[in-house]
């Protein structure tokens, strides 16, 4: 019944689980992933396990609903495609710093353009996360119910959205002013002072796990992970 699971269960092992273990970072991915991945798992799991076109095996039955043995393991196979996702993803923030990524990227000849939407995209949510605990914390000195019943929460979210929208805006025009000053946009090479190092031991790791990708992607076309 499980065997379509088995390759998307050894892929989450090898590309997320191990990785995390070995950087230390497994407890803080699994609670990421799932925060992220929860919703959309939920939904995955009932529309699956209740309307799976096709199934003969029943589990339950609730009135009109059938829940089938079919739709559960495709439901189940979904789930471990989905926390592979998002592993990877949060695996990826986690170990990596934003600062360190730009500049290797533009090391290995990316354009600084390129390198700086990478770095801004990742660095939004957080600062816009951290702008709205400040702008909230202000409003609440001023006197504004930000606890309480739900009505009152809704009612507090209209004076702390607009003054962290202005200010992400205001913050973009100051980084793009900023930026035209150190002449980002100048043509020609940039000269680095500082690059993150490299060490055989990290080469190593990152080709076996290239090698890793190549062997999965193969076995999976051939058809032996189902």
């Amino acid at each position: 019944m499980l065997g379509g699971i088995i390759g998307p269960v050894g892929l989450v092992l090898l590309a997320v689980v191990l990785p995390a273990l070995a950087a230390g970072v497994l407890r803080g991915l699994v609670r990421t992933s799932l925060l992220l991945t929860l919703p959309i798992a939920i939904s995955a799991l009932l529309v699956n396990l209740f309307f799976f076109p096709g199934g003969q095996q029943v589990l339950l039955r609730l009135g009109p609903i059938t829940a089938t043995a079919e739709g559960l393991e495709f439901a189940l196979e979904i789930l471990v495609r989905i926390m592979a996702i998002s592993g990877a993803i949060t695996l990826f923030y986690l170990t990596t710093r934003p600062q360190d990524l730009v500049v290797d990227l533009e090391r290995r000849g990316v354009s600084a353009r390129v390198a700086f939407v990478a770095n801004a995209s990742v660095q939004t949510v957080p600062a816009m996360v951290e702008r709205a605990q400040q702008i909230a914390a202000a409003q609440r000195a001023r006197g504004l119910d930000t606890e309480g019943s739900f009505l009152r929460r809704v009612r507090g979210i209209v004076p702390i959205v607009g003054p962290v929208i202005l200010g992400s805006i205001g913050e973009v025009e100051e980084r793009t002013l900023a930026l035209e000053a150190r002449g980002f946009t100048r043509p020609g090479s940039r000269t680095l002072l500082w690059w993150p190092p490299d060490s055989s031991s990290q080469r190593i790791a990152r080709w076996g796990l290239i090698l890793a990708l190549v062997a999965i992607i193969g076995a999976r076309v051939a058809g032996r992970l189902g």
